[in-house]
């Protein structure tokens, strides 16, 4: 029954989180415009509170902080790479202008990390004992359904369809189920790439954050906007704040 239990908690900590957050997608375009906008805001929060209050202490405390600290720095050159050869390919002017529509990829990158830490987390704690990993799924759940509205947010604003940003958000968590179940079988051997994974993870969620989600928020300047974008963020990081207490 353990890898049963295990499978439920899988799909309910990944894709059942997306399903739940993609209710959204049911709005109509005017008011999916303006939420995506809004979700876009708390994104940044978010993405922020999830790398600095969660990623970066947990694979400081699994290896060496200097390590950690060299990989999130050579994370971020990657996906300045990353995001300079997306720009390339969709460019359609001669300056190649930078455009929203790069961090779409990388956030669905980033998040398929984060995801399949979440799974090996899960399966770990399965491994331990059935309530812990209940509990462990229960408190995944709460973290990802504000991570996963801000994802479709950005999904939303880069231009893809719901269809489009519902499927790849799914595909993205499906890696939670994929790396849970190779971890329940081999954890041993999987646990060593944990700090590492997090750290990658972590700078893909900050290159997002600061290169991509708030250079956009600067184009609005009213005070409304303003006010809305800080309060916005800021509820961001007490969401992940609150809901890594939870664990």
């Amino acid at each position: 029954m353990g890898i049963t239990y295990l499978l439920i908690a899988l799909f309910l900590g990944s894709v059942g989180s997306v399903a739940l957050a993609g209710l959204i997608l049911i709005l109509d375009d005017g008011r999916l415009n303006r939420l995506s906008t809004h979700l876009m805001y708390l994104a940044g929060g978010t993405l922020l509170g999830t790398a600095f209050l969660g990623m970066i202490p947990k694979a400081i405390s699994m290896s060496e902080p200097k390590t950690i600290l060299q990989t999130i720095m050579f994370g971020i050159l990657f996906f300045f790479v990353l995001e300079k050869i997306i720009l390339w390919r969709s460019c359609r002017n001669k300056t190649c202008e930078r455009q929203m529509n790069a961090a779409a990829p990388i956030i669905l990158i980033g998040d398929a990390f984060h995801n399949a830490i979440d799974g090996i987390v899960i399966a770990a704690s399965f491994l331990t004992s059935t309530e812990l990993g209940i509990f462990v799924t229960f408190s995944v759940v709460l973290h990802e359904i504000p991570q996963e509205l801000g994802d479709f947010g950005i999904l939303i604003k880069s231009g893809y369809s719901r269809v489009k940003a519902f499927w790849y958000n799914v595909l993205s968590g499906a890696t939670a189920i994929v790396f849970g179940v190779a971890a329940y079988y081999t954890l041993e051997s999987l646990t060593s790439w944990i700090p590492y994974v997090l750290a990658l993870s972590a700078s893909s969620f900050l290159y997002i954050a600061l290169a991509d989600l708030i250079p956009e928020m600067h184009r609005k300047t009213s005070f409304e906007d303003s006010v809305n974008q800080i309060l916005l963020i800021a509820l961001g990081i007490f969401i992940i704040y609150m809901s890594l207490l939870l664990k």
